[in-house]
């Protein structure tokens, strides 16, 4: 078996014991949830994220391979070191041995590592101090007197006065890490759906201060949604006011809604604080929880290695979510087609930041490629000479007549504006000598005959 062991920013208690089961901070849950994306059998034992990965090693192309990801991905998750060895305990014990953590370092640094093989294993943990193993340490008074600070010459007294003198709970855990007896753990199960709350240690005034906070929910979430394949759609933050001033205030809460379903973080993050910057708290908030409302099923692309492909900065929709949030829905706007033969009714405008519906965009008669892309709010009526009409000169007509009938279904207050009745049109694509390709029509209803520029070409 191969085992790796991730350490935290916090450092490692030796004096937490095994059969005391405590809920897991939330960075210890993030990392045990981001280490359910390189193996099913992740556990948390003694302040250390365990995985056992020698089901996933072909997977992710051999041993080499799978550690130099979770290297290269570890600061990112929220770990500061990794050990590796044939059995957790020892993985463990080599995890204290690494260098304590140094925060002025640059996170492009890789984080340190330590491993050993099965052949290497017993001469690795005898040359251990004693303190690296947690069942040792609550007899090392005893065990220093007796000239005791190795494992190895822990391993070297005989077995049925340590059983005696300090129980067997001492010699079965030596036996764990030695490789001698099997392993046992609870292994980490994802929720089916994503709810995590936060105490802050003070009380947070100001509605921006939750950002922190909602940052670490966030590093949960997204180590529940690679493990469960799927991506966010709307998130909500819920607050929890100072009980002593709250009074008769509500607790507060805050929607976030993604126009697509994304496991992008860094996006939601700055999704939230476009939103908290405009939220004034009326009395402290003392702790928060994080909703995942809406998930759905989400592949990712596998990413390209040709340079022309790769793709830098941010991308358009998540760059039009934050404009929505800072300008106001009704400023941001997007085109939708419709299942519509009047002109100025095949488009409609909506909020860019909503959802993209799911259903296919309704298939259009291939002639209206002829129509232009801008379409003016009210059609211009143009002077006539000759029976030609003029619009920057004489137009000469290329392509028509495209003949269209409205308003014949509707009521004479939505009628269309040139008769309360019936609307006929015989539309033209034609050229202007100065304003290039246009889009006209000439009125055939009833009335003076006469031509209107509805649409240019670009």
């Amino acid at each position: 078996m191969l085992w790796i062991a991730l350490r935290l920013p916090a450092p490692l208690d030796v004096n937490s014991k095994a059969h005391e089961p405590q809920p897991p901070p939330p960075e210890q849950q993030a990392l045990a949830w981001w280490g359910l994306g390189f193996s099913p059998r992740v556990c948390v034992l003694e302040a250390a994220v365990l995985l056992e990965v020698e089901g996933s090693l072909r997977l992710f192309g051999g041993q080499r391979a799978l550690l130099q990801r979770l290297r290269d991905e570890l600061m990112h998750a929220g770990g500061t070191g990794l050990a590796v060895a044939p059995t957790a305990l020892a993985a463990l014990a080599l995890l204290r041995t690494l260098p304590p953590e140094d925060d002025s370092l640059p996170i492009s640094v890789p984080v340190p590592a330590i491993s050993c093989t099965a052949r290497c294993l017993a001469a690795t943990l005898d040359a251990l101090p004693l303190g690296h193993l947690s069942a040792a340490h609550a007899h090392l008074p005893v065990l220093e007197r007796l000239g005791c600070r190795t494992l190895g010459q822990l391993r070297a007294l005989p077995r049925g006065g340590v059983s005696r003198r300090f129980g067997a709970a001492l010699l079965e855990a030596l036996d764990r890490a030695y490789g001698l007896r099997p392993d046992a753990f609870a292994w980490i199960a994802l929720p089916e759906t994503f709810s995590v709350r936060l105490e802050f240690n003070g009380r947070i005034e100001v509605a921006e201060g939750m950002l922190f906070g909602a940052r670490r929910l966030l590093g949960q979430l997204a180590g529940w949604l690679q493990a469960r394949q799927r991506g966010v759609q709307a998130l909500t933050l819920h607050w929890e006011h100072d009980l002593v001033r709250r009074g008769e205030l509500k607790n507060g809460q805050l929607h976030v809604r993604t126009a697509e379903a994304t496991r992008d973080i860094t996006h939601l993050a700055r999704l939230l604080g476009e939103h908290l910057a405009r939220i004034t708290l009326p009395a402290p908030v003392q702790a928060i929880r994080l909703d995942a409302t809406e998930t759905e099923a989400l592949q990712t692309a596998s990413a390209s290695l040709l340079p022309e492909e790769l793709r830098e900065g941010e991308p358009l929709q998540q760059l039009i979510e934050r404009l929505s949030v800072r300008l106001g829905a009704q400023r941001v706007l997007r085109g939708q087609t419709l299942a519509d033969h009047r002109p100025q009714h095949m488009q409609a405008w909506r909020p860019a930041g909503e959802p993209v519906a799911k259903s296919k965009a309704p298939a259009l008669p291939r002639h209206l490629l002829l129509h232009p892309p801008w379409i003016l709010r009210e059609p211009l009526r143009l002077a006539v000479q000759d029976h030609r009409p003029l619009y920057q000169g004489p137009l000469h007509m290329l392509a028509g007549p495209e003949r269209l009938e409205s308003g014949w279904w509707s009521l004479l207050s939505s009628a269309e504006a040139e008769g309360e009745e019936l609307a006929l049109r015989d539309y033209f694509v034609a050229r202007s000598p100065h304003a290039g390709l246009l889009w006209v029509y000439r009125r055939r209803s009833a009335g003076e005959p006469a031509w209107f520029l509805q649409g240019v070409y670009g």
